[in-house]
């Protein structure tokens, strides 16, 4: 380190003159004190402010991320106009817990970088909910869920009404739902033998983004109930992400019930050639005509 230390002099006349809102952005993201150490000194040797600055990175990285993590699983559901492989309930826990989990750190005060994501991916959640909804023929609960969801909110953000000590049992439960929403999902995928319209690309960012997450919170949140929940979480994502690799090439279930259709049977082109075939004419009758 004390190497790279050295190679990184050469800059620190570029670094100490930067414009002033790159400075104060620098200083809100890392502090004053790591700004200084890190982009000022051009010091990384300090252990603290070097894992602070990439747990930064990261969550800002996450956050990113997470602005389209899930419009490839919106766009395979519009393009499809199908919910095949995609279960509600796995939807409708996973959004419940975003919701409340968002509700608990913006009422603590914490770093947005350790949760930013949250309230993008909920806004997604929803989306793909009423969608799932809507090709399954249930317009009507798709209404409910939205009505439920904004009744939700009121409640979780207004201190009026939900004091912080309930706040924080709900975000105990929240943790087991986060966990739970994930079981009928690859209980919906072990069931039909394959992912159906659920997108790669969203499983695998659940995946890095749940790690990453386990790293930041570490480094800023002194909070267990979120730290468990993040670690539950990536256990289950990682069993997504290997039944995502094992169904690869399985075919969806439409090619699979279009693979077991019988073929027409022969005997049924011959009784239709039957049918239609030309009667033979009658022999002449031999009656006496009187």
């Amino acid at each position: 380190m004390e190497a790279l230390r050295t190679a990184l002099q050469p800059l620190r006349p570029i670094t100490n003159n930067l414009p002033t809102p790159v400075r104060d952005l620098g200083v809100s993201i890392i502090g004053d004190s790591c700004y200084k150490t890190l982009i000022l000194e051009l010091d990384p040797t300090g252990p603290e402010c070097l894992k602070l600055a990439i747990s930064k990175g990261l969550g800002i990285g996450i956050i990113g991320a997470s602005s389209i993590v899930k419009v490839p699983q919106i766009l395979k559901l519009v393009q499809s106009q199908s919910s095949s492989g995609i279960s509600f309930l796995s939807y409708l826990l996973e959004t419940s817990s975003y919701l409340i989990s968002l509700a608990y750190n913006v009422r603590n005060g914490f770093p947005f970088s350790t949760f930013g994501e949250t309230a993008l991916i909920l806004g997604q959640n929803v989306i793909i909910t009423v969608l799932v909804l809507n090709y399954s023929g249930r317009a009507g609960v798709a209404a409910l869920f939205v009505a439920a969801l904004a009744a939700s909110v009121v409640t979780l953000f207004n201190g009026g009404i939900l004091d912080m000590r309930a706040l924080s049992y709900l975000q105990a439960g929240a943790g087991v739902l986060g966990v739970a929403s994930k079981v009928p999902q690859i209980a919906a995928i072990y069931q039909q033998g394959g992912t159906g319209q659920l997108s790669a690309f969203t499983v695998f960012n659940y995946l890095a983004g749940s790690l990453s997450r386990i790293f930041t919170t570490l480094q800023e949140v002194d909070d267990k109930l979120i730290l468990y929940g993040f670690v539950a979480g990536f256990a289950l994502n990682l069993v997504l992400a290997a039944q995502m690799v094992y169904y690869w090439n399985a075919p969806s279930a439409k090619a699979r019930g279009k693979m077991k259709e019988p073929a027409p049977t022969p005997a049924a082109a011959q009784t239709s050639g039957a049918s239609t075939a030309t009667p033979k004419n009658k022999g002449p009758t031999t009656r006496r005509r009187g």
